[in-house]
């Protein structure tokens, strides 16, 4: 291996404390991805016959949001600590201690998202396609976040831009985070709102968002150190979050498939 890797920069997770409230890095890049989430989506509903009041886009946020918390905290404990929970079932409760699980996180928007639709009196696809395209941004800026507090690298490696985090023994590491940033924030984002431009069938959005984080996702856990509790699976090739992903990719092609001949036999698209 070389020798000239590139350091961690010495972030200070904490922007600034003010006696028992501060603001730190990683709450900072959801609160920016929220922000971006809410104002992309309020400007796509003040669209000629969009179908969308900023009341309701509001709604929709807010649900999404709980949805996240609470999703991504229980799909974390049950997908990677269960055994700990067992010992302790408090531990779910102690979300300052960390540990939040995507595949929680989008079980649980995909339930707010059924109780919103069903409140509004709107369809679930309706729904699920105007929510997709405003999601890849903030999970860039979230896998922004895992980079500055020094959590979630990847594997040893000797790749010239190999970086030496603190937490992972100073050893030359993949920036993982920063390739899920890429992959899953500006690259997702970009397919999704670029597909949004023309007509298409109701569903095939959201398809498409399952689609490609799940493949995303795969192809970056092969570079990403595994959960230390679980290891990798299937003769240590396969990890947790491989695992969880390969249901996406295969539901999502099927969503797509389904909604493009769907509409070709009503001839319709949106």
């Amino acid at each position: 291996m070389q020798s000239n890797y590139f350091s961690f920069p010495q972030f200070d997770p904490v922007i600034f404390e003010l006696g028992p409230i501060g603001l730190r890095w990683y709450g900072l890049m959801y609160l920016i991805g929220f922000i971006f989430a809410r104002w992309l989506a309020v400007r796509r509903a003040n669209q000629a016959n969009s179908d969308w009041t900023t009341e309701q886009v509001d709604s929709l946020l807010f649900n999404g949001f709980m949805g996240v918390f609470l999703g991504g905290r229980i799909g974390y404990v049950f997908f990677y600590q269960f055994d700990y929970f067992l010992q302790d079932p408090a531990y779910l409760f102690r979300v300052w201690e960390g540990g939040m699980s995507f595949h929680g996180g989008l079980l649980g928007v995909i339930l707010s998202m059924l109780i919103t639709a069903k409140i509004q009196k709107r369809g679930f696809w309706q729904t699920a396609d105007f929510v997709a395209p405003l999601i890849p941004f903030g999970l860039g800026m979230g896998r922004i976040g895992n980079f500055i507090n020094d959590e979630l690298w990847g594997r040893v490696t000797d790749v010239s831009w190999a970086v030496l985090f603190p937490s992972g023994g100073y050893l030359p590491r993949h920036p993982s985070q920063l390739y899920e940033a890429v992959l899953e924030g500006l690259v997702l984002f970009f397919i999704l709102n670029w597909f949004i431009q023309k007509p298409r069938p109701i569903g095939s959005v959201a398809g498409l968002f399952l689609f490609f984080y799940g493949l995303f996702r795969f192809i970056v856990e092969f570079f990403r150190e595994p959960d230390a509790q679980l290891g990798l699976y299937f003769g240590q090739q396969i990890s947790m979050g491989q695992i969880l992903s390969m249901p996406m990719i295969i539901i999502g092609a099927i969503i797509v498939m389904v909604a493009y001949k769907s509409a070709a036999k009503k001839g319709e698209t949106s």
